[in-house]
């Protein structure tokens, strides 16, 4: 591995006619990136995206300052700062985008110090319209790990925004924030933004979130987030699905909670649980919980599926169903995703987390014809070691690790990545902590090659308009091609690491490093190059 200078320990017709008369994208190529997943509730990193830039020149800083020169940028549409630490996936839609990060560079004075920001962006300019201040939790990092910054990729739907917070809530906040006032039930955000601070709570104005309802899981669950709380929501007709992210506490030994939910649905217009999983995983936990949910339909029926902290990926019916006094989700299958020799060595058990063992599953499960795609992975923290990708048949129902493995590859290494899967020419494509980009057939297995990228790699393969996109954590981000033979086409660096993972909306490749967010798309097709126009940066209210 090259030596990494970044290491740190620790997602319509009038418009489409609007956006073409504005020199934006062609009508065939306008599709938001509305959560994680795009469009897809399977959450194939796929977007059908055509005339994708094939190189980028991201500029330099300057001389002084952490705003980017837009005269020394190739293929940039606009740049916007963020904090020093940003992992939280970009979603698009309807002319805004969100991502989280972190406060170490504040857009608004009043609110200073550690504090995890979800900002939302005009997708058209690149300018802050509003954002989401979330205080940290009085606990300490042992739930909410400082400066980490919001994890979650938001989630899109109609005039609605659902993401999970550091203080491990889910949070249903309005699409356009204050700007069109504050809407309930929720009505005391003053008091939220300022929470444990022990500061008094200032008016809230036109550029801060509207939150319309909250969902606290530590108060009204009692899980036990360890360092952190992440998932991206999946929405199924009126439910929000949602990882917990219970764990154990900072002794590595003992879990808190082993009672609590791994695993919940809430009703996306109240607020209100609705259902708990019914798969009592929480006694198994490894670590923690960080994996989202995938959505599919399997013989007529709507299954949600979700990795759990266990080292199992399950299947739960997405309907709940009345057990005792609790609404459940019922299990309709589970795999283990740890073979046997990653359990075992010479008759006796590896424990977690030695690099020849059993892993969890971080990364989240990918739906595509009838089967599951995912690897296994542990947090970065614990460092690289052997990992488990799985292709398993979906239709299968009680416990199908024995009965439902279409192929497996432990070629790959630890990772905490999402596959994606090009529809086009049937190829897989998935990371790996330590560094490597493999290239497969997703209906066989079969291996056609890797690259090595020389870093650590946290965020997803993006696959698009036969091209595959990806970051490390040295900033680096490379283009290649999406075929069977080995073919790099391109590589920048943007300056800091690449925690996240690239998306595509609207003909524009949206990719966020620790400190900004970029905002690529093919200057020459879009009617005018971007050189010249004034980077958006920080602008006090």
């Amino acid at each position: 591995m090259k030596h990494n200078r970044f290491f740190t320990t620790v997602h319509k017709p009038l418009r489409v006619a609007l956006l073409a008369a504005l020199g934006g994208v062609s009508a065939a190529s306008a599709i938001d990136w509305p959560q994680w997943g795009g469009n897809d509730p399977g959450r194939n990193m796929y977007s059908p995206d055509k005339g994708l830039p094939s190189s980028f020149e991201p500029g330099k800083m300057k001389k002084g300052t952490e705003e980017i020169d837009l005269n020394t940028t190739k293929n940039v549409k606009w740049v916007a700062k963020l904090g020093s630490q940003s992992y939280g996936n970009v979603t698009v839609a309807q002319g805004k985008v969100f991502v989280g990060t972190n406060n170490e560079s504040p857009r608004d004075p009043r609110h200073t110090g550690d504090r995890s920001i979800l900002m939302c962006f005009s997708e058209k300019s690149g300018e802050l319209l509003w954002q989401l201040v979330v205080p940290k939790l009085k606990s300490g990092k042992v739930n909410d790990w400082e400066n980490l910054g919001l994890l979650s990729s938001p989630t899109v739907e109609g005039d609605r925004v659902y993401v999970v917070t550091s203080r491990c809530e889910v949070l249903c906040l309005d699409i356009n924030g204050q700007a069109n006032g504050n809407d309930g039930p929720f009505t005391d955000e003053a008091a939220y933004f300022v929470k444990d601070t022990g500061k008094a709570p200032v008016p809230v104005g036109p550029k801060d979130a509207d939150i319309i309802w909250a969902y606290d899981m530590m108060d009204q669950l009692g899980v036990f987030p360890h360092n952190a709380s992440n998932c991206s929501v999946l929405l199924v007709n009126d439910l929000v699905f949602a990882c917990t992210s219970n764990g154990q506490d900072w002794t590595h030994v003992n879990i808190p909670s082993p009672l609590s939910p791994s695993f919940i649905a809430l009703d996306k217009k109240t607020g209100a649980l609705r259902a708990e999983d019914s798969a009592e995983i929480g006694s198994r936990i490894f670590h923690g919980q960080w994996s989202s949910p995938s959505m599919g339909v399997v013989g007529g029926k709507k299954l949600v599926f979700f990795g759990g902290g266990d080292g199992f990926c399950y299947a739960f019916d997405s309907q709940p169903v009345k057990k005792d006094d609790t609404s459940v989700l019922p299990v309709v299958w589970k795999y283990d995703m740890n073979p046997p020799e990653y359990k075992t060595k010479n008759g006796k058990p590896i424990k977690y987390p030695l690099a020849e063992g059993p892993s969890e599953v971080n990364a989240t499960p990918v739906f595509y014809k009838n089967r599951i795609y995912v690897a296994t992975g542990q947090d970065p923290e614990h460092g690289e070691g052997v990992g488990h990708l799985v292709c398993i048949d979906a239709a299968k129902q009680g416990d199908v690790t024995s009965g439902a493995t279409l192929w497996s590859y432990k070629g790959v290494h630890r990772s905490i990545s999402t596959v994606s899967i090009d529809p086009e020419t049937g190829l897989l494509f998935v990371g790996d902590f330590s560094g490597f980009v493999h290239c497969l057939d997703a209906e066989s297995g079969k291996l056609y090659w890797t690259h090595d990228m020389k870093a650590h790699m946290w965020g997803s393969t993006l696959v698009a308009d036969g091209k595959v996109y990806v970051g490390d954590e040295d900033g680096d981000l490379t283009i290649l091609a999406a075929s069977k033979e080995k073919k790099q086409i391109s590589e920048c660096n943007l300056g800091a690491p690449v925690y996240s993972t690239p998306v595509v909306a609207n003909g524009v490749i949206y990719i966020a490093s620790n400190a900004h967010l970029y905002a690529f798309h093919d200057s020459a097709k879009a009617g005018s190059d971007t050189r010249g126009k004034v980077d958006v940066e920080l602008k006090k209210p």
